[in-house]
């Protein structure tokens, strides 16, 4: 909140911190703030504050996994009685419920999956905009800490899809895929953009011009956007996570925090160069 009031934050370049970007906050200079969390009841108390200033959009994370995989995200019954809360406050047009990754344990099978996404649907419904779900990518540090996963075959996805394509029909809950490969329209899945200016536009009342959407890696089709989070400070440990190195790197990382600070992450340094961030509007004049 303390960047909000001061206007910009300082965002150092992944790959060589010490090349630091000004990103200004204000809604002349931001289109819209999309966030993305497990659990949104730390900042509920903030949200109106927030969505009166600026255009805003919200992914909310609630997938069927319990401690054993995401140690420290709250429970399906609490994280959905918050995700309603929030929806209480910004409208269920801000919100996408993402049931993601999907990924196959003795204990998650395709069954589990379904019966825990219908209860979850039969809640939910009403409270979003959407659901938005992806089946885990198997790359080499989830095999490393994960030995458990069993990979999706074709089989299996075919049979989730159907199945969560179906449920989602039933409750009246738009559904689509982000970043995976494959055709799951005739599931009544669409392959859109998680993050388009169609999506953001319809939820805040605005019209945005009509740009081309080049995504931010393969398969995807959102618009580009700006980052301000960091990787390795994310406290909730689950076990698929590609944005931390392990859970002490983000706990290390945590106690750099410091509220009064431009940076998430620790203070500028005298070395680290600073320079004004490429921001520019996609709203219709």
């Amino acid at each position: 909140m303390n960047r909000l009031v001061g206007g910009e934050v300082l965002v150092p370049n992944p790959y060589n911190r010490k090349k630091v970007s000004r990103i200004e906050l204000s809604p002349e200079t931001v289109d819209c703030f999309v966030f993305c969390s497990k659990n949104y009841a730390p900042i509920l108390p903030h949200i109106n504050s927030i969505a009166e200033r600026f255009h805003t959009y919200f992914h909310y994370t609630i997938t069927a996994y319990g401690k054993e995989i995401e140690p420290g995200v709250p429970g399906i019954d609490e994280s959905m009685a918050t995700l309603a809360k929030l929806s209480e406050i910004v409208g269920a047009n801000r919100i996408a419920w993402r049931y993601d990754p999907v990924l196959l344990t003795s204990e998650y099978t395709v069954r589990r999956h379904l019966e825990t996404f219908e209860r979850m649907a039969s809640f939910l419904s009403g409270h979003i905009d959407r659901c938005i779900f992806s089946f885990v990518e198997m790359y080499r540090k989830l095999q490393t800490n994960m030995p458990e996963l069993i990979p999706l075959t074709e089989k299996d996805k075919e049979e989730l899809a159907a199945g969560l394509g179906a449920i989602a029909a039933e409750y009246n809950i738009p559904i689509q895929t982000c970043g995976t490969n494959g055709d799951y329209t005739r599931y009544g899945i669409s392959s859109s953009g998680c993050m388009t200016l169609n999506i953001l536009g319809q939820a805040n009342g605005v019209q945005f011009r009509n740009l081309k959407h080049q995504g931010l890696r393969q398969g995807c089709h959102c618009i580009e956007s700006r980052d301000i989070g960091a990787y390795d400070t994310c406290l909730n440990g689950c076990k698929y996570c590609y944005a931390n190195t392990n859970r002490q790197k983000a706990r290390e990382n945590y106690k750099l925090h410091d509220p009064d600070s431009p940076l998430l992450l620790g203070h500028l340094l005298p070395s680290d160069t600073v320079q004004q961030g490429m921001q520019r509007s996609f709203l219709k004049p």
